[in-house]
């Protein structure tokens, strides 16, 4: 009796453990395991799909990699030059901390390949800048500091599209290239919104910096700068695999903040290698969590059952795509990128492949989408980082967010209608 509601009884398992605030990943994994226990499956199979599923995806070792190389960079106070270089190149422009704001969050992503990263590194630092002497709206500073950070995991390297590598067995280094003028598009029209906005509300501007000072601040700033060129270029060039550029990242953070500006002692770099640790560890049982449940979900043969569903519904492409990005931005409201990423996109990978549509554009286009629901309330996980470190009330960044979202939504549908946008870098590069 129990067998034949087994997955239902399973759904609900997961769904009520979660709303009862036990982390997504030991809920999929105590979920699954009832499921086993129901069907009359040997339960050790939940352990080997754990171990099959880590052990056997060298892509899931830039997971780690990419977060230690990024806690680096935060602990060596690298981001303190970047702030400094984004200061010296768009401060003059209308709005200008909040442009400051957008530029760093892209040459940040370069190293962290995180939103959350992006935020918790020099969010901070950046809502200070803009709120002191009152010179922008607290809520402006939060929402422009949230939007902005939805650049982290688009541009390269990103955390988001190694975990949909691994479930669609999709390049990494694809995904990779193919988030760049997505992201760089972000940035210049966030650029252009604040600049109308600045206008209009009279955002200051800041004082001009000497040329002279020019060439010091960027050679300051130019050993981390050139961090995200030597990982995309040793992908491109074929030097070194995605998981061994985040090695190399990696290295590279480390022998700049102890060598290179001498930031570093043993006691901050064993803080991150703790906070590294604690993060991976996080990461790994979400991921178990996540093979263990996929292990479920294909003996059910649910992904079959939304191909067939959508064969039924004789849905072109374009539809497909409008239908599952109406889809994504709701659960965004609601659910955390793993869960989404892990959980539901398994589902509509097959149905995506027999229609034609190439797995780098959607895995482009549905991190994209996930992003956007970093900023969307009630769930909105990035405006409460924001709120936890700055002490800025939600309701006044929820007012100053939807305009932002406006934006992000256009250009989601822009990129999702022009794959070339996403696909032109990674053809070039020969990984198409």
């Amino acid at each position: 009796m129990l067998a034949e509601y087994a997955f239902i009884i399973m759904l609900a398992i997961l769904i009520g453990t979660t709303v009862a605030g036990m982390p997504i990943g030991i809920s999929m994994i105590v979920s699954s395991v009832f499921y086993l226990l129901m069907v009359g499956r040997d339960v050790g199979l939940a352990s080997e799909q754990v171990l099959n599923g880590i052990f056997d995806n060298f892509v899931a070792l830039a997971v780690p990699l990419f977060i230690f190389a990024a806690n680096l960079m935060n602990a060596g106070k690298i981001t303190d030059r970047l702030l400094d270089f984004a200061l010296a190149m768009v401060g003059r422009l209308p709005g200008g901390l909040a442009q400051v704001n957008i530029a760093t969050s892209l040459i940040f992503s370069g190293m962290s390949g995180s939103a959350v990263s992006d935020v918790a590194g020099v969010g901070k630092v950046l809502v200070n800048m803009m709120t002191d002497k009152d010179r922008y709206p607290a809520g402006f500073a939060g929402a422009v500091t949230a939007a902005s950070a939805v650049v982290g995991p688009i541009f390269p390297p990103s955390i988001p599209m190694v975990f949909y590598a691994l479930i669609s067995s999709t390049s990494v280094g694809a995904l990779f290239l193919g988030g760049m003028i997505p992201a760089i598009m972000i940035c210049l029209a966030l650029g252009t919104m604040v600049m109308v906005m600045a206008k209009i509300r009279g955002f200051p501007v800041e004082n001009a910096i000497p040329l002279r000072q020019f060439p010091i601040i960027i050679l300051r700033a130019l050993p981390p700068l050139f961090m995200p060129a030597l990982l995309l270029g040793g992908i491109y060039t074929g030097a070194f695999t995605p998981t061994e550029a985040a090695a190399v990242s990696a290295f590279y953070a480390l022998l700049l903040a102890v060598f290179g500006y001498r930031t570093l002692g043993w006691k901050e770099f064993l803080d991150v290698v703790i906070a590294t640790a604690r993060t991976t560890a996080v990461v790994t049982i979400i991921l178990g969590g996540a093979f263990i449940f996929n292990y479920v979900v294909t003996i059910e043969r649910l992904p079959q059952a939304v191909f067939e569903l959508f064969q039924q519904l004789d849905l072109t492409p374009a539809m497909f795509l409008l239908l599952l990005n109406v889809l994504y931005l709701l659960l965004g409201c609601v659910l955390d990128v793993s869960t989404i990423m892990l959980v539901v996109t398994p589902l509509f990978i097959p149905a995506a492949a027999a229609l034609g549509i190439d797995l780098v554009h959607l895995g482009v286009v549905l991190v994209f989408n996930m992003m956007i629901g970093l900023i969307t309330p009630p769930l909105g996980i990035l405006l409460f980082i924001i709120k936890a470190l700055n002490g800025i009330p939600l309701g006044q960044m929820i007012r100053e967010i939807w305009i932002f979202v406006a934006v992000l939504v256009a250009l989601l549908l822009l990129i999702t209608y022009v794959p070339d946008l996403v696909l032109w870098i990674p053809r070039m590069a020969g990984l198409g």
